[in-house]
């Protein structure tokens, strides 16, 4: 498969020169079509993206915001990343995990360190993480990576467990991808970092520099037949409207080939790094276009989870999860044995948001979101193709709701803090008066009252 049959960058250039030259009623009759949730082709996107009128701007976030809660409501999932090891062969310009940065203690923790890290992770309330590594067959191999996912399920600590692992690992076979779904994992996340060909290879040394064979790690993932796949771009690398019609070029690829789009997609924005070579960057993105950029995702793919790290400043999250994004992580750690030793480890990047999980929360609730730990749909079949027929047509807050407010209610009695308690039953009570279905609803308030009694892990 040629490249371009993938994202096509002549395509993209007449898409981005179509958008920039949209009069205003195209764009307002763009943004009709967005709201009633039916998504954008990617030359629809492109008008979006180059919204510079502040009445159309906030239009269309408000718009991103109703599609949001009209697919999903106002939960929000919660996550964790957790590295496992930072030896890598590649030299990307851009990360502090890089080969060339030699000044970084480089590390690879045991299965009895991954059950530590577990278990401090468990204890800040998580239930889903995301396993991390850099790329070194010989000091990372997928033996250890999938012995490593074994830990982690395996490992629990008093009322603590991880129902879901995902798993961010490099480019690979599809022979090794059907071995990470007999290990069980959730959803295999891989970003491209850039889209743009010229800008990926300067930037990328080693294994990695092979643009087509990264860029078709996902079609080899669903053929593997792994149901549910992430992808995501670093926003600063290059033009951000180029990167976001690329995705949705990927996510129509996808679509087209096999039935299902991207489960999420990820908007990371560089940030600085331990020996990251900044000469090479020239990219940045502002917050605003960044907000208009996730807004302008949620609404192209409104199916697809939108997830966004620690990365960002706390007022900024704020604000893109009324943008449209869906899945953030909390209390996160970017260096490997970071959080059993409850101390700096050398990071991948800066992180911008150092709240703990239960702060975390804490926000979410007082601004009227609804957290959730909820892995359901990994264990009641819901992925690949059966979980887009449900968030395309809406159908999936009707188990989501529920599923979210079982995990909430788990939260509240084994971590929260007292503060985080009253104000979480509070929100408890007001967000159970929202499920439509009085069946549903009365079964739900029955669960929770089994989670006070002591059950756990109760979901539909």
């Amino acid at each position: 498969m040629q490249a371009n049959a993938v994202v096509d960058p002549r395509v993209i250039g007449e898409w981005l020169e179509a958008g920039r030259r949209a009069p205003s009623g195209r764009t307002r009759d763009i943004l009709e079509k967005a709201e009633t949730a039916a998504g954008l082709t990617p030359d629809e996107a492109a008008c979006l993206l180059w919204v510079d009128d502040e009445e159309l701007e906030q239009e269309l976030l408000g718009a991103a915001g109703k599609v949001k809660d009209c697919i999903y409501g106002k939960r929000v999932v919660l996550f964790a990343p957790l590295y496992i090891s930072n030896y890598c062969v590649n030299d990307c310009a851009y990360c502090g995990y890089r080969a060339g940065n030699h000044g970084l203690v480089r590390r690879r923790l045991s299965l009895s360190e991954i059950a530590q890290e577990v278990i401090a992770l468990e204890s800040m309330g998580h239930k889903r993480l995301v396993i991390e590594t850099g790329d070194d067959p010989d000091h990372c191999p997928l033996d250890y990576v999938l012995e490593a996912i074994a830990t982690i399920y395996a490992t629990t600590h008093e009322r603590g467990n991880i129902r879901r692992v995902n798993a961010n690992l490099p480019a690979a076979t599809v022979d090794d991808y059907r071995r990470l779904k007999t290990a069980g994992i959730g959803t295999y996340v891989l970003f491209q970092e850039t889209y743009h060909e010229p800008t990926y290879r300067r930037l990328h040394h080693g294994p990695k520099a092979d643009y087509p064979w990264h860029l078709q790690a996902m079609d080899r993932a669903l053929t593997a037949g792994l149901d549910d796949v992430g992808i995501g771009v670093l926003f600063g690398l290059h033009d951000h409207r180029f990167e976001v019609l690329a995705m949705l070029a990927h996510a129509d690829h996808l679509e087209g080939r096999f039935g299902v789009g991207p489960h999420t997609i990820s908007v990371p924005r560089l940030r600085p790094a331990p020996g990251m070579n900044e000469g090479l960057l020239a990219s940045p993105v502002s917050d605003r276009n960044f907000k208009r950029l996730v807004a302008v995702l949620r609404l192209a793919v409104p199916y697809t989870g939108l997830i966004l790290s620690t990365r960002e400043k706390p007022a900024l999250r704020d604000e893109l999860l009324a943008a449209g994004v869906s899945q953030i992580s909390a209390g996160s750690c970017t260096g490997v044995g970071g959080y059993r030793r409850g101390e700096p480890a050398a990071p991948q990047f800066t992180v911008e948001d150092h709240r703990s999980p239960d702060e975390v929360i804490r926000g979410l609730l007082e601004s009227g979101y609804l957290p959730s730990y909820c892995t359901a749909c990994y264990r009641q079949g819901r992925t690949g193709d059966r979980f887009m027929e449900l968030a395309k047509t809406g159908r999936i807050k009707d188990v989501c709701q529920p599923n979210a407010i079982l995990t909430l209610k788990e939260y509240l009695l084994d971590y929260a803090s007292e503060q985080t308690r009253d104000i979480g039953e509070r929100a408890l009570a007001a967000h159970l008066t929202e499920i439509v279905s009085p069946a549903t609803r009365d079964e739900t308030v029955a669960r929770v009252d089994r989670i006070a009694s002591g059950e756990r892990d109760l979901y539909f």
